[in-house]
């Protein structure tokens, strides 16, 4: 996140502070409705018409609360609600990213939601989800929208290459990649340098980053390594795209995969839409979603993502009284089929995902694999670790810079922002 410093941004700042409300005694007069502040944070054009049109729909149900919709770029949001919250003035509600739940709630400014209306239908919800959204035993979100990383494949490609089901370790996966280049003359699979998309491979041999538990830092361990060397093995070899290391490298290997020109890669659900797009998924069928292949410990796991609903701790009670209603509803089954439907993405809680919503293979597929998404530790500082690593990656994978070298460099890093860690 970057704290801009131009004029400009500075008026920005102010403006969505003054939208916010924080528990004003002008919204809360006992003869009118309470009106609170909602920061949505989800993309302007392709997802917050759904939601605006939720909100109307709430209003509609619940005469005695009016809801101030503000649409905050996501890349900004975090440091903004930072800011407000900090001086109190901060909105009633925030669509809170996964990873910034452990931060808000150490610094006092989520509201604890275990008990309350937000989460009457808790059970509803997955238990990874709930567990993500919890601080030192607390939760602090309410599950909205869920993601995780799968491996994605052309099945007219890997039909044309002879292979019948999904590769199921890294090892097949080299396979199927050589048999797909020979037979459909495409590469069999493209890879990614950043670091969230590489944090499957840690979880194939049993480890991450960091080790919550044990204060410990372990992206250099032995268990490490070996899950960075097989990451950087399937970067060259038959049918292995070689590493983008440039900056628009994401794209690059989305537009390869929508049209075609590559047979797998690895993805999360915020891609469906897009992917229809492309000409090799006109027949939306054509896309597989299969778990990410398991490294040598024997199990598949990949990073959880998606976000929360949290409500401000520094707003008054009648103020945190209309955002746990809205919350409920904004999180409750039907609303969460609503946004699946009109948005292609994941619901948090089993009831949502209804006849209509799997449907749509993209969302179904995804939904099957859930089971493999490892939920993030209770550690404020998680996010940033993959920080020192998306520099390192690039690096190693473009070959300017060892794999022991790059991983040392990150061990440096990431103890900074964990100081208390040992090594």
């Amino acid at each position: 996140m970057r704290r801009g410093i131009a004029a400009s941004a500075l008026v920005a700042s102010l403006a969505l502070a003054a939208t916010a409300c924080g528990g004003g005694d002008s919204d809360s007069k006992s003869d009118g409705p309470v009106t609170i502040t909602w920061w949505d944070t989800s993309n302007a054009t392709n997802e917050a018409p759904t939601y605006k049109a939720l909100v109307q729909q709430f209003e509609a149900a619940n005469k005695d609360v009016k809801v101030k919709y503000v649409n905050v770029p996501f890349d900004q949001a975090q440091n903004k609600f930072d800011t407000a919250a900090g001086s109190k003035g901060a909105p009633d509600v925030l669509r809170s990213e996964v990873g910034w739940t452990p931060a808000f709630a150490k610094k006092g400014y989520f509201l604890p939601l275990d008990g309350t209306d937000a989460l009457a239908d808790q059970d509803k919800f997955e238990p990874n989800l709930i567990k993500q959204a919890q601080y030192e035993g607390k939760t602090y979100g309410a599950p909205l929208v869920t993601d995780t990383l799968a491996l994605v494949y052309n099945k007219a490609l890997f039909k044309k290459a002879g292979i019948t089901e999904a590769p199921k370790t890294w090892d097949e996966l080299k396979s199927d990649a050589a048999k797909v280049q020979a037979k459909a003359g495409v590469p069999g699979y493209w890879g990614s340098t950043q670091a969230y998309y590489a944090q499957s491979f840690l979880y194939g041999e049993g480890t991450d980053t960091v080790d919550a538990a044990a204060k410990k830092v372990t992206v250099n361990s032995a268990a490490a390594k070996k899950a960075y060397g097989t990451w950087l093995s399937l970067f060259s070899g038959k049918g292995l795209h070689k590493a983008d290391t440039t900056a628009d490298a994401y794209a690059h290997i989305q537009d390869a995969f929508v049209n075609g020109k590559v047979a797998a890669i690895i993805q999360g659900p915020w891609e469906i839409t897009n992917f229809y797009k492309g000409s090799a998924f006109q027949d939306k069928s054509n896309l597989g979603i299969a778990t990410v292949p398991a490294g040598s410990a024997g199990k598949a796991g990949a990073p959880t993502g998606g976000h929360n609903l949290a409500v401000y701790a520094g707003s008054d009670k009648a103020h945190q009284a209309a955002a746990l209603k809205f919350v409920k509803f904004m999180t409750s089954a039907k609303s969460q089929e609503t946004i699946a439907l009109k948005n292609s993405t994941l619901p948090t809680r089993g009831d949502a995902y209804t006849a209509e919503v799997k449907a749509d293979p993209g969302i179904a597929g995804y939904q099957g694999v859930l089971s493999a998404a490892q939920p993030r530790p209770a550690l404020p500082e998680y996010s940033s670790l993959w920080g020192p690593l998306d520099t390192e990656l690039p690096k190693i994978a473009g070959g300017k810079e060892s794999l022991d070298k790059g991983l040392s460099n990150a061990e440096l890093a990431v103890a900074k922002l964990v100081p208390d860690f040992s090594k």
